[in-house]
Order: C-alpha cells, then sequence, then structure tokens
C-alpha cells in the first residue's frame, strides 16, 4: 500500500490537551463510563504499560491548577471527561470536576496496577459502578481504543477504532511503509502538499504559538524560556538563530508540562514531540528571507521524519524521542529552510543523532523543557554544522553510511539496547514517590 503526505499527517499530528499519557489514561475512563447507565463511578482499577506509568507519574494535568497523578487523570475522566474528544478529552474539565476527582483518589478509589512487563503502550480501565462493570483498552497509540465492554459483552461503539484489532492499529501498516522509503522519497512527499494540507500545518503552528507564548508570559512550568528570555534582556547571551529555536520550543514545554489549558498539536503521539517538530523550524524563519509556504513546507518533512524515526524506536521508550526523533524531524527542516540539499538535510540529521542519541526519557515533567531547549538547538546547530561541511563520519558510534541507517542504529538502541535502562529508570522513580509518601 502506498500513502501520501495527507495520510501521514491525518495519521501522526494531531491536537492534544495536557501530556498525552496521563490523558490516554483519562481516555479509557472517560470511555469506559460513557457505557454505564449510571455515567458515574464507585471504584476504577487501572493496568498500565511501563512507560504511560513513567510518562504519567509527575507531570501536571491541564486545568488542575498544578495537580498530577495517573489515578486523578483517572478520576477526571471518569467524572467529567468527553471521550469523543480523543487526546483532547479532558476539555470539559471544570473546578467542580477537580474537586471530585481529587476526592475520589483521597479515598482511595482508584488503584493502579504496572504491567512491568508489558512491551508497547498499553492502558486498560475497569469502572464499577452498583453492579455494573465496564472495560476499556487501548494499545499501541494513546487514543487508539481497541475494545469495549459492558458486564463482559463486547459493545459497538464509535469510540473503537475503524478496523482495528488487538495490538494492531492503522499505523501499523503506515509505518512499515515507510521504513521502506529512503530519504530522497521522504523529501518527495512534500512535493503533494495542497492548501488543505498547507492550513492544516498552519494550524499546528497556531496551537504551539499559543503554549509558546504563554510560557514566555507567565515562566509557567519550569520557566526555561522564560529565563532564557530574560538572560538575553540582561544582555547575558545574544539572541540568534540557536537561541531563538531554543526559547520558543522550551517556552511551550513549560506551558504545556506546567498544565496550562491549552492544546498542542503533537507529531508522532507525543506534544512535546509536536513542539519540537514545529517551533525551531518557525522561530529560524524570522532570520531568512523566505515565504511561509516553505516554512510549512519545511515542518511537514519534519513531521515525516520524526514519523520516520518513530516507525523504528516504537511509540514510547527509554530514549528521549524529543532528542532522536523530532530533533532529527527539526534538523531535517530547518536544513531545508537554510536551502540545503539532500546531503546537507543527511548529514544534518546525523550530526543530530551523534549529539542526542543518549538522552533518556526519565517521565514527563517540567524538566523536559530543558530537553526540549537542547534538542530544538542542535537542530539548528546540526544543520548550520552541515552546511558549512561539518558532517560527523560512519565510523563513529552508532552512526550509519546513510541517514536511513543512521534511523535505525537509533531505533535498535531504543527498542533493544535500553530495556534494562527503561525498568531502571522507573524503579528509581517509584522508589523516590514512594519515599516520599
Amino acid at each position: 500500500m502506498t500513502y501520501t503526505v495527507k495520510d501521514i499527517l491525518r495519521l501522526e499530528v494531531a491536537p492534544a490537551l495536557g501530556c498525552t499519557e496521563p490523558v490516554a489514561v483519562a481516555l479509557a475512563t472517560a470511555a469506559a463510563v460513557s457505557l454505564l447507565p449510571s455515567r458515574d463511578f464507585d471504584f476504577i482499577e487501572l493496568w498500565l504499560d511501563p512507560n504511560v506509568y513513567k510518562n504519567g507519574l509527575a507531570v501536571m494535568i491541564p486545568g488542575t491548577g498544578g495537580l498530577s497523578g495517573l489515578d486523578l487523570a483517572a478520576a477526571l475522566g471518569a467524572l467529567g471527561g468527553d471521550p469523543a474528544l480523543k487526546l483532547e478529552v479532558l476539555a470539559p474539565v471544570n473546578e467542580d470536576i477537580v474537586k471530585g476527582a481529587s476526592a475520589a483518589v483521597k479515598e482511595g478509589g482508584i488503584k493502579l496496577n504496572l504491567l512491568k512487563d508489558q512491551v508497547g503502550l498499553h492502558v486498560e480501565a475497569k469502572v464499577r459502578s452498583g453492579e455494573d462493570v465496564a472495560h476499556c483498552l487501548i494499545q499501541s497509540l494513546h487514543d487508539n481504543i481497541v475494545s469495549l465492554m459492558l458486564n463482559g459483552e463486547s459493545q459497538d461503539s464509535p469510540l473503537i477504532s475503524v478496523g482495528c484489532e488487538s495490538g494492531k492499529t492503522g499505523l501499523d501498516d503506515l509505518e512499515s511503509w515507510l521504513k521502506s522509503l529512503e530519504l530522497r522519497d521522504l523529501i518527495a512527499l512534500t512535493d503533494d502538499l495542497d492548501e488543505e494540507d498547507y492550513a492544516f500545518l498552519r494550524e499546528g503552528v497556531d496551537v504551539n504559538m499559543r503554549l509558546a507564548e504563554e510560557g514566555l508570559k507567565y515562566g509557567l512550568g519550569l520557566g526555561v524560556g522564560k529565563t532564557l528570555e530574560r538572560l538575553v534582556r540582561q544582555r547575558l547571551i545574544k539572541k540568534d538563530m540557536i537561541l531563538a529555536a531554543r526559547m520558543l520550543t522550551s517556552a511551550a514545554s513549560d506551558a504545556r508540562m506546567g498544565g496550562a489549558p491549552l492544546p498542542a498539536m503533537s507529531s508522532a503521539g507525543s506534544g512535546n514531540h509536536g513542539l519540537t517538530a514545529i517551533l525551531p523550524i518557525w522561530a529560524v524563519k524570522d532570520y531568512l528571507e523566505v515565504d511561509e509556504q516553505t516554512v510549512l513546507k519545511a515542518i511537514a518533512l519534519s513531521h515525516i521524519i520524526t514519523g520516520y524515526v518513530k516507525a523504528y524506536t516504537g511509540r514510547l521508550s527509554a530514549v528521549c524521542g524529543c532528542s532522536v526523533a523530532a530533533g532529527a524531524g527539526a534538523a531535517a527542516g530547518v536544513t531545508f529552510l537554510l536551502g540545503g540539499t539532500i546531503q546537507h538535510i543527511a548529514g544534518a540529521i546525523k550530526n543530530l543523532t551523534e549529539d542526542l542519541a543518549g538522552i533518556i526519557c526519565d517521565g514527563a515533567k517540567a524538566g523536559c523543557a530543558l530537553k526540549l531547549a537542547t534538542a530544538a538547538g542542535t537542530a539548528v546547530q546540526a544543520a548550520l554544522f552541515s552546511l558549512q561541511g561539518v558532517n560527523v563520519h560512519f565510523t563513529d558510534g552508532i552512526i550509519g553510511h546513510s541517514p536511513e541507517e543512521t534511523m535505525r542504529n537509533v531505533g535498535t538502541l531504543a527498542s533493544e539496547g535500553m530495556i534494562e535502562t527503561d525498568r531502571t529508570i522507573l524503579n528509581i522513580m517509584l522508589e523516590k514517590q514512594f519515599s516520599d509518601v
């Protein structure tokens, strides 16, 4: 099967309100509760894979005034989530719903179970109300509901992903197809963008820029973007193309990780990936003489490369995807925007990979803004270096002869080489959490 750039954008790019791991939990409970006659719950039990568990431990949930927790996300989804909104399931949440969800958590109404040996994204929710029990299963993708059951009987529902089966999604075939392509083919896909695609890409810019502006205005989360801006004003550092990319991208992450009630345009299943794939390119354009359509074409390429790398690494892993996947996408997009050839784009991807491949994912939290700042700045630097003839040699480490081989090697590192690292990261986080109780 052959796909178009429109298919890639449709399957890989979507708005998401809040970190997508607690959002997936909220979606599961909201979908389950929608089956119950009472539309309420007495008790919720969840079974989660290690990476969803890891990413949902500490990140703030939008609209809650800075609260966090997978148990809270479950209660919020059950009490006030709209499952039809998919990754924006928590949009209807208000102060009363937050109070009710917090009370349910305090009363012990939610139980979390960690599936230590589960590979791949897995969110399973069982919601009980009186004699009725509803069940929802999400697998592989954050909004991929594969089954809904009420009192042990399967339910037909528009919430269930069309044509999917347990453990398989509509994205599987796309990823297999992407893996068969070379960099030249990936770049060529952008030639088929139409006005509808350009409008959607611009919407992604606008959505993510609202987060960046929120972060710069209020210094939310860790305040990385706001701090960089202040350092520029104090003339302690100078704003250039690299710093502009770092500032804009980290400010958006500050706002998102800080619980701002604004969606992000995600890429490859992650809001932070979307910020990294889009905002460095948008920042760089201010330093160039270039039309908006070319900028949006560069952003499309960034999404495509991000999806290509994620096809090898998997949706969630011990490697920071914002660095090695969306970072590679941004490096390719920036190089394209700067007028680079396919050789320059290949070099930028290799440079980025050599620089950032070792960055771990230790869960979603305010500190992600630091990693996004690094990824954004390094993406621009990798592009500039490649255009100046600085290219990492294939004899270095995990760098391959080609960008395709390099990205495959990153996938092998993430999906095979760092399994034990992932377990160790989660163990450290759990020990820290329980020691604070």
